[in-house]
């Protein structure tokens, strides 16, 4: 029998119209255009402005943008992962809610929490219930409201996050293409350096935790630019290397889009030009969880069949890892 690999074979996507610049910011809070693009890349990024519209919506656009591309059967659908650091609520999954709204009636569905790192943990859950040949059809969607949980008072977060979603479906293959080989590594020291405070079982909501802020993310900039840029390089070149590919065997390198200092710092360290580097940060700044689907949509078009694809990413925890994917279809 030939061998079983979890393979690409649609991507959907999904980002609010409202579109928040640095311009706009300047007027919010005390930083510059210049400032923000000099430092993050970040031109402008989308906000989901609908206060009634939770992560789940735009999951929900996303997957439908997908399903209509591909011509899918919601009902073929098997399993949906989710992975988000904003679900619509606790308890709850959204991936369930996210799945009957779709149509996916024979599938089964929960959340992943990773962080930055949740769709590249996602597309390692979903190989592995592939290559089992228990499913043939699994939904990722990488969806995160940011501006849930953002205070636009606070200049080092604020300019970075925006909202998003991208989803990506994935199918067994016996061609030798879809995912070859991961790398993935995660370290709690992160848990002080980005982070919500309140609202979890260390610490509930209380009239307290709300007036003190404590459920907005914080970060520890300095401290998160240091460990991911040397984490995601090292694990991109760790795949490199045990899979014997060189930087020219590479076609694309798919990186979280967090700072395109980390993102060229990736590039520089696998010595990959400028030209096969994905890149859309200018246009959504960091979507968490939707940053690596929304590059797989934006791209869809220059992907061709065969190509290597290295995805890195790096995410609160921390969380951080690489995968190598050949594509698996000509758009």
């Amino acid at each position: 029998m030939a061998k079983i690999n979890a393979a690409i074979t649609a991507v959907g996507k999904y980002v609010p119209d409202y579109v928040l610049t640095n311009k706009e910011l300047e007027q919010i809070v005390e930083t510059n255009d210049e400032w923000i693009t000099s430092r993050t890349g970040i031109k402008e990024r989308r906000i989901l402005k609908d206060k009634d519209k939770p992560t789940s919506y735009l999951a929900i656009k996303a997957a439908e943008d997908l399903i209509q591309k591909k011509g899918l059967d919601p009902k073929e659908i098997d399993l949906v992962l989710v992975g988000t650091a904003t679900p619509d609520m606790n308890v709850a999954s959204t991936a369930v809610y996210v799945a009957t709204q779709i149509g996916a009636v024979n599938a089964f569905g929960y959340d992943l929490q990773a962080a930055c790192s949740s769709f590249l943990y996602a597309m390692s859950t979903a190989a592995a219930y592939i290559e089992s040949g228990r499913y043939k059809k699994v939904l990722i969607i990488g969806a995160d409201k940011m501006s849930s949980i953002i205070d636009y008072e606070d200049r080092a977060t604020c300019i970075i996050f925006g909202d998003g979603a991208g989803a990506a479906l994935f199918e067994p293959n016996t061609e030798g293409l879809g995912l070859q080989d991961e790398y993935l590594r995660s370290d709690g020291i992160g848990r002080e350096f980005l982070k919500m405070e309140a609202g979890g079982s260390l610490n509930p909501a209380s009239h307290e935790t709300v007036d003190n802020k404590q459920h907005y993310i914080r970060q520890e900039g300095r401290t998160v630019f240091k460990y991911a840029v040397s984490n995601m390089a090292d694990a991109a070149v760790k795949v490199l290397e045990r899979n014997n590919l060189t930087n020219d065997d590479v076609d694309w390198l798919a990186a979280h889009q967090a700072n395109t200092r980390i993102i060229e710092a990736t590039a520089n360290r696998i010595e990959l030009d400028k030209e096969k580097v994905m890149m859309n940060i200018q246009y959504y700044g960091n979507t968490t969880s939707g940053t690596l689907p929304l590059l797989l949509a934006d791209y869809e078009k220059q992907l061709k069949k065969g190509d290597n694809i290295i995805f890195a990413a790096f995410g609160g925890g921390f969380t951080w890892g690489a995968t190598y994917l050949k594509w698996a279809y000509n758009s």
